[in-house]
């Protein structure tokens, strides 16, 4: 990722993130996805009403999915309204699709969406990352990096 797209990704009006997952996981590859949505998802997403708790990955017949990603429906949305739940296809290229599905048949390793962001062109995106989950005594010495950075923080407003 350049310093380009960052920039973009900032500026980006809805930005939903999956605070859970830096916790749960150490991330190895990022790789942004776009995703299949109808027009009530995407009218959702733009009002910032979507969820990324509890959401992972997995690729079946060499395609991705996420599953658990809760979009409310539509507010306006009448009898064309869109199922909260449902599993959604992201797109990626092949090559993208077997380099992941590799590296999740070894042991610890997962798919995790981290962000939901719109980019320029108005369509909606998907962060993902290949995850290797955290042990306990690893979630503790993220908790206690966290704990310093927040107290040097204070140090420094206070001079």
């Amino acid at each position: 990722m350049n310093k380009e797209e960052l920039e973009l990704r900032k500026k980006s009006p809805v930005q939903i993130k999956n605070k859970k997952a830096s916790f749960e996981y150490f991330f190895v590859d990022t790789f942004t996805a776009g995703i299949v949505l109808t027009g009530t998802e995407i009218k959702s997403i733009r009002a910032g009403k979507a969820s990324l708790v509890d959401t992972y990955c997995y690729i079946t017949n060499g395609e991705i999915w996420v599953r658990g990603m809760n979009i409310s429906p539509y507010f306006y949305g009448s009898y064309s309204n869109h199922e909260a739940k449902r599993d959604r296809k992201l797109l990626l290229t092949r090559r993208e699709i077997h380099k992941l599905e590799e590296a999740t048949k070894a042991v610890g390793f997962t798919i995790v969406p981290t962000l939901i962001f719109i980019d320029q062109n108005g369509r909606a995106k998907v962060d993902i990352a290949l995850a290797k989950g955290k042990k306990v005594y690893d979630k503790r010495q993220t908790m206690k990096e966290k704990e310093d950075r927040r107290e040097m923080d204070r140090a420094i407003k206070h001079y």
